[in-house]
């Protein structure tokens, strides 16, 4: 593994044993990125430093902590309509896939590694996963990528944006969830569009 991590950045990291406590870091000590999209998309060492990510920016910190403590580091796409896409780092336990996630919302966030496929994992954020409007807009995901394929550009360091890495999400091809023959989907209630709301930065 390429590292050239300084020392601090190496013991946070390597703190971070457990998906669990890298969803908590990414809660507790990383304030929600509220920049436009497309301002900035930074790497680890830029998150650690700035204290602040929007859902990239934390897959990638996230990442990187899973590397750092023996996992690959993996991110996954989720697609939306009339939404803004989300990424998830991933990872597996006991052959069970789980996920860490930085989010606006309230249940787009952490996923217990319980779910035998990709396809499960990415279905239990599906009523989750709404806009302002009340629709349920997950349609899409992509397969696992693995971040080694970008060393050649230090993404763990480097003080450039990634827009390779978000581009790449964008471009590989994604996985439909819905049928083309599905029925019209319902809104959301009021009580879950509430909860997943709370704590939410406008």
């Amino acid at each position: 593994m390429p590292n050239n991590l300084t020392k601090s950045e190496t013991r946070t990291l390597k703190s971070l044993k457990t998906p669990d406590r890298i969803q908590r870091f990414l809660d507790t000590e990383i304030a929600y990125n509220k920049e436009p999209d497309g301002e900035t998309n930074r790497s680890p060492r830029r998150v650690l430093r700035d204290q602040v990510a929007h859902c990239l920016e934390g897959a990638l910190l996230a990442a990187a902590a899973l590397r750092v403590n023996g996992a690959p580091p993996l991110l996954l796409d989720l697609e939306a309509i009339r939404d803004d896409d989300h990424v998830l780092a991933i990872f597996k336990q006991n052959n069970h896939w789980g996920a860490i996630a930085k989010s606006n919302y309230s249940g787009l966030r952490y996923r217990e590694p319980v779910y035998r496929t990709l396809r499960e994992l990415v279905m239990s954020y599906f009523e989750h996963y709404y806009n302002l409007d009340r629709e349920k807009t997950l349609r899409n995901y992509s397969r696992p990528v693995n971040l080694a394929r970008f060393d050649r550009i230090h993404w763990m360091t480097t003080e450039n944006d990634l827009w390779q890495i978000s581009d790449h999400l964008v471009t590989i091809p994604h996985v439909p969830l819905l049928s083309p023959a599905k029925r019209p989907l319902s809104r959301v209630d009021d009580r879950l569009f509430a909860a997943g709301l709370v704590g939410r930065l406008s």
